[in-house]
């Protein structure tokens, strides 16, 4: 049986379904720029109807709003988290690639090329007079300025790889965070929707917080259902897993932690480096994101035979050290790498040692100085005597050498203190004899000094490396971005808010809204006619 303002109540409905249309534009319209906003939609339907008593059919009962969705493409998400862990790996590769070519910083004025060249166009300046103290001061300076290169450089990548370090203990503590609050979401979004509604806006926040997680680690998300609702829906747990191990669970977060270290992984690295672990202590196994990247360049990666898979700033610190210390050895000592011989050396050339200094007298001229050796407790320079000790076989001596580094690379005490005994001449008393001295500075070209060539080729080999692996890494991280922009820009063409279709939407529900209160008036004068005017005269 139809109501006596039956009509009415019609018209009415239509007014509040218009005036719920038009806070969904409204709400979309404010949050067009709200990051992680997914626009939302009215679902209007057909209010039940009544059957007409004489059997002729069903009459309409006018309009409902039942419910407000959230447009959203979950797998164009999925897809998003997945391209975005491989974004985060590579983004920050390029990031910390580009700061290690900032360090060798090459080609420059002020890069090992001209240093070396700097201090071998020094010997060339004393082999003209070898009795100058000028010359002989310059080279002390240029030999200084060489050793300092690589303690600096040296000093650099220790700070480098310390400030790494925080950020990967940064990015743990991020990802903790995160999960924390994808978990107290969880709760939020369960219990609103546990009566039936949905928690639009909840949700777009927690799909916000796992964009930013997927950039940190290789993260998966997905909902599960398990099993059913009081009232007959699925009852559906919100998970992210990291390599396979639950980091949320519904309700719950496990959380990770670092541990330092207690042993170094390479002998370049600095103490103390950070591991990730879970808080029960089992390891984790972090395969993308910034943390992967950060581990990378942090650590190193090598293949079983020790080939660099990637080479991160042990490699580089390893590569500096191999450096001083053959250069050392065959400047001092004369000895080359020979890896077939048992003590990986062999004297196949002269060295520093064999050489006489400049005395002005002509008599007891020092002989047997070592021109390189190391720093010692206090950053003081050692001599050459207290560098080798007691040490008198090939074996022993090349023990010695592999105690120097790029860090604690130095010139001698000898002759930092008297620039007289810089070697110049292969026979006592000889001051203007300069045979040594160009025999050392023969080593400027030695070819076979190491597997890349002379000093300068294996300098340049190494750089010209380093420029090739943050290339690659730029390209992977330029195409990585461009794959995430292309699915993002998918998912804002289903998600996001377009300005025009909601004003269009505005002016539509507007009309909507004018033509039921319209309607309410019309059945306001109809039954004003009905009930005051009819039967007057």
């Amino acid at each position: 049986m139809q109501q006596s303002f039956f009509g009415l109540n019609i018209a009415l409905s239509g007014l509040y379904t218009a005036q719920r249309n038009l806070d969904t534009v409204g709400h979309n319209l404010s949050n067009a720029s709200t990051p992680g906003y997914s626009r939302q939609q009215s679902i209007q339907s057909a209010s039940n109807p009544l059957a007409v008593m004489d059997g002729t059919g069903m009459v309409g009962t006018g309009s409902q709003v039942t419910g407000v969705e959230r447009i959203r493409d979950t797998y164009l998400d999925f897809k998003y988290w997945s391209e975005n862990v491989a974004n985060g790996e590579w983004s920050k590769k390029a990031e910390l690639m580009g700061e290690i070519q900032v360090t060798f910083n090459e080609p420059s004025k002020s890069g090992f090329v001209k240093i070396m060249d700097g201090f071998f166009d020094s010997l060339q300046e004393l082999s003209k007079d070898p009795s100058s103290g000028a010359a002989r001061a310059l080279v002390v300076q240029k030999a200084t300025t060489l050793a300092k290169y690589f303690n600096n450089t040296a000093t650099h990548f220790e700070q480098f790889q310390n400030d790494i370090n925080d950020q990967v203990k940064t990015d743990v503590d991020q990802i903790n965070i995160i999960a924390s609050q994808i978990q107290l979401l969880n709760k939020q979004i369960y219990n609103y929707e546990l009566t039936g509604g949905t928690a639009n806006d909840l949700r777009d926040s927690r799909t916000l917080l796992v964009d930013q997680l997927s950039k940190l680690a290789n993260i998966q998300a997905k909902e599960i259902p398990y099993g059913k609702l009081p009232n007959g829906e699925d009852d559906i747990h919100f998970q992210i897993t990291l390599s396979g191990k639950t980091l949320v669970d519904h309700f719950s977060a496990t959380k990770l932690i670092v541990v330092q270290r207690n042993i170094k992984l390479n002998e370049e690295d600095i103490g103390n480096l950070y591991d990730i672990k879970w808080e029960d202590g089992n390891s984790v196994n972090i395969t993308g994101g910034e943390l992967r990247g950060l581990l990378d360049v942090r650590d190193g990666k090598d293949g079983i035979d020790g080939t660099p898979i990637y080479k991160g700033v042990p490699y580089y610190q390893r590569k500096l050290n191999e450096f001083v210390r053959t250069f050392a050895i065959n400047f001092n000592e004369g000895y080359t790498r020979n890896d077939a011989l048992p003590d990986g050396y062999e004297h196949n050339g002269v060295g520093h040692i064999e050489g006489y200094g400049y005395d002005s007298d002509l008599t007891d001229a020092p002989t047997g100085i070592r021109f390189f050796t190391m720093l010692c407790v206090g950053d003081t320079p050692i001599s050459g005597s207290a560098f080798i000790g007691t040490a008198t076989s090939v074996g022993d001596i090349a023990n010695q050498y592999n105690q120097i580094t790029a860090k604690n690379f130095s010139v001698s005490s000898d002759i930092i203190d008297d620039a007289n005994r810089i070697a110049t001449s292969d026979a006592d008393g000889q001051n203007g004899n300069t045979n040594i001295l160009k025999k050392l500075m023969g080593i400027r070209s030695n070819q076979s000094l190491f597997k890349e060539g002379a000093p300068e080729d294996f300098m340049k080999s190494l750089v010209a490396g380093m420029g090739i692996d943050a290339q690659q890494a730029e390209t992977f991280a330029k195409t990585q971005k461009a794959l995430v922009r292309q699915v993002d820009n998918r998912r804002m063409s289903v998600s996001g808010v377009n300005l025009n279709e909601e004003m269009t939407n505005m002016v539509k529900f507007q009309q909507s809204y004018n033509a039921a209160a319209r309607m309410i008036v019309t059945m306001g004068e109809i039954y004003d006619t009905l009930i005051n005017r009819l039967g007057v005269g």
